[in-house]
């Protein structure tokens, strides 16, 4: 094992792939509330010896034991439909959830990614 990478959101489609790639040579801890991500996306990595899945939202503080060397932090509602049915949560796990991620990273003095929807741009119009 290299390291050790926390995804949050890593049971959505993105976070999923992200993860399918990673878990060969190090070790991967999923982080996903599954309020818009499938479990079916990371079942296949349930009894993989480098991967563990722990439900949780991001938008509430996160212990974790042991190093962290990464954290990519994909956590929110990625589709127009989830964002406009969740607006609370989006804006929950954008800033409180990019907040207390960066803080664990800061903790455990980890490399930190943020990803988010393309709807930082505004509207394409």
């Amino acid at each position: 094992m290299n390291k050790t990478i926390l995804v949050t959101g890593g049971a959505g489609f993105i976070g999923s792939h992200l993860i399918d790639a990673l878990v060969g040579d190090n070790k991967v801890i999923c982080v996903d509330n599954l309020s818009t991500g499938k479990r079916n996306n990371i079942s296949h990595l349930a009894r993989h010896k480098n991967f563990r899945f722990i439900k949780h939202d991001a938008s509430k503080p996160l212990k974790i034991a042991g190093k962290i060397d990464y954290i990519f932090h994909l956590s929110s509602p990625a589709s127009p439909v989830d964002y406009l049915q969740r607006p609370i949560e989006t804006m929950m796990v954008n800033s409180f959830g990019t907040r207390n991620m960066l803080e664990l990273a800061k903790e455990k003095k980890a490399r930190f990614l943020l990803a988010s929807t393309s709807e930082v741009y505004g509207d394409p119009e």
